[in-house]
């Protein structure tokens, strides 16, 4: 996708608008915390490019916010790999689920989850990166996970890819420092979304529980607020993750997990 539209105005155009005449790029954004961040962001002034692989829902979502669709399949890499960006943020949010245990894990699945979760998110960034240097301005927020932070069982390629990501998000921050780029991660625990509420069967066929057991027993079994994390809580850090007065912030994970990472 070829975008030849500039930025137009500074970072504070707008007034009450900070990120007016800024284009962000917001993946998985049909649903759940992608369509809470695309909303949030255009709240603030920015036109939205809404990607997903569910085309109609993007289209729904762009439609409702003003901006742009794009159809994608994040996981077909090589037609990523010639893509040129022109947007000021990137939001890399798009995943998938797969629970099972190591020697159950098919491999075209573990494959998969890592090509959606760290592949796309690099060949998205560098796509983006050239225009953002070339105006000294750009955030890149990547939706990481506690599990880029901490391992559970049965999510081998879950938990590889989002501490993949972390890693890639430091590198793109020290390299993007002295370019007006900032790249952090949003490291939230179970966030209220159609990604978690698929996985209750799946936890309670590994752990052996009823699917009812699974909100208490595993997924807020580790944290200390007995609740999930709301798309709209996650969003409004992006937000100011990706306003002017985040500059400082770069390079770094900013946790949203109801304590569990204070154990």
């Amino acid at each position: 996708m070829d975008s030849t539209t500039q930025a137009a105005g500074g970072p504070l155009a707008g007034g009450g608008r900070p990120l007016a005449g800024r284009r962000a790029l917001v993946t998985g954004a049909a649903s759940g915390i992608g369509a809470a961040c695309a909303r949030a962001l255009a709240g603030a002034g920015a036109t939205v490019i809404a990607a997903d692989l569910d085309g109609p829902g993007a289209a729904a979502l762009a439609t409702e916010l003003g901006g742009e669709s794009w159809t994608v399949d994040l996981t077909d890499v090589a037609a990523l790999e010639g893509l040129r960006l022109d947007v000021d943020i990137l939001v890399n949010n798009a995943g998938i689920q797969h629970v099972a245990a190591v020697e159950e894990f098919p491999p075209g699945m573990f494959r998969r989850i890592l090509r959606l979760m760290v592949e796309a998110p690099f060949l998205l960034a560098r796509a983006a990166l050239p225009h953002m240097y070339g105006q000294e301005y750009g955030r890149i927020i990547n939706i990481s996970s506690v599990h880029g932070l901490r391992a559970s069982p049965y999510k081998s390629a879950y938990v590889t890819a989002k501490h993949g990501l972390e890693g890639l998000s430091k590198v793109i921050a020290l390299e993007g420092a002295a370019r007006g780029v900032t790249s952090n991660c949003i490291s939230p625990g179970y966030v209220r979304t159609p990604l978690v509420e698929k996985q209750i069967a799946d936890q309670a066929r590994v752990h052996g529980i009823p699917e009812d057991e699974v909100l208490g027993s595993v997924i807020l079994a580790e944290s200390a607020v007995k609740r999930l994390v709301e798309p709209a809580e996650v969003a409004s850090l992006a937000l100011w993750l990706a306003s002017p007065q985040a500059s400082m912030a770069t390079g770094t994970t900013f946790t949203l997990d109801g304590g569990w990472t204070a154990k």
